[in-house]
Formats: C-alpha cells, structure tokens, sequence
C-alpha cells in the first residue's frame, strides 16, 4: 500500500511540475487545457496535485529519517 501511495503522489507532483513548466515556458495551462478553465474536475486536480505534493515531501521525510529507501 505505502508504495502505491508513493507511485500515485510521485505522478500528480511530476503532473504539477509539468504543467508549471509548460505555464512558465509557453504560459500553456495543460491542465485546464484537458479539462476546461477552473471546471470541477481542473480544481480537484489541482488540489490533488498540493497535497500529493505535501504528502510526498512528508513520505520522503519519514524515510530519510528511518534511513530506509523511498
């Protein structure tokens, strides 16, 4: 289970990553490309992509801590 956890959040931050370099470089939104401006599904997107970036720096935490792969 932790490790699907860590596949999914890994993907929705790099999914956040790509889509801030795609708006800083060519000011494209992907995102609300796909899926509309500001609809539903682009908010929960974004919403998912925060907090799998908080929970993803905090599995990154817990596993340098324990000194264990991540």
């Amino acid at each position: 289970m932790c490790k699907f956890f860590k596949w999914l959040t890994f993907w929705l931050v790099f999914v956040g990553a790509l889509n801030w370099g795609l708006i800083g470089l060519l000011q494209f939104d992907l995102v609300a490309f796909l899926l509309g401006d500001m609809t539903l599904w682009t908010r929960i997107v974004y919403v998912l992509v925060g907090l799998s970036a908080l929970i993803y720096g905090s599995i990154i935490y817990v596993c340098a801590k324990n000194e264990t792969d991540y």
